[in-house]
């Protein structure tokens, strides 16, 4: 689906618009803490900071599912726009994987979605939300760490790069690599993949 970068960029700003409204309370986005830069990978986590407070994003979600025994693969894309504030968010997403325009929130306890054609579902997380609505498979809870450059609470043999950037992790079934634009401390880009076929790609402009 294709959509007109100026009608994008004004959904964009009136929907970060509502997020400081409903979102924003008082506390500062933590600084990622930095390491001097050499050419060799690391493989430990050094004074890594969980997540950022909070953070506006945008950029382009792509969705992968695998083949079963009555169709292929299949495939979807959609624009979004993400507010976080701690633990609670509020995404956006634009020609939704299928199902037209979809806002997800979530508090903390409980994740809700509303779009025109599932109406309003809530679940007691964003994973469960988002498979119920669209079939579709995504490690939701774990990005707000990725998206701060860091490993997820619950991730195992994370690797760090010579500038201690998260450049790969791991949770569960889900295999995150990390892509980043020059010296830039926060990634570019998340790549998640299962082994039965299940893959998330997505581009990230902070």
């Amino acid at each position: 689906m294709s959509l007109s970068t100026p009608s994008y960029k004004l959904n964009k700003f009136a929907l970060f618009s509502a997020m400081t409204a409903a979102l924003v309370i008082t506390s500062g986005c933590q600084s990622l803490k930095t390491a001097n830069a050499t050419n060799q990978p690391m493989t430990t986590v050094q004074n890594q900071p969980q997540k950022l407070e909070s953070f506006n994003i945008t950029g382009k979600i792509g969705v992968t599912t695998p083949a079963n025994d009555t169709t292929g693969a299949q495939g979807g894309s959609a624009f979004y726009a993400w507010g976080q504030q701690d633990d609670r968010f509020a995404i956006e997403l634009i020609g939704a994987l299928g199902i037209g325009k979809t806002n997800i929130e979530y508090n903390g306890q409980t994740a809700t979605l509303v779009s025109e054609k599932t109406g309003t579902l809530t679940a007691d997380d964003p994973e469960e939300l988002l498979k119920k609505a669209t079939g579709w498979q995504a490690p939701i809870s774990q990005m707000p760490y990725w998206i701060s450059g860091n490993p997820a609470p619950s991730d195992s043999a994370p690797e760090m790069d010579g500038q201690n950037r998260l450049i790969s992790s791991v949770n569960g079934d889900w295999s995150a690599s990390f892509t980043y634009k020059g010296s830039d401390k926060l990634p570019s880009k998340i790549s998640a993949v299962q082994p039965q076929g299940n893959k998330v790609v997505m581009t990230i402009n902070h």
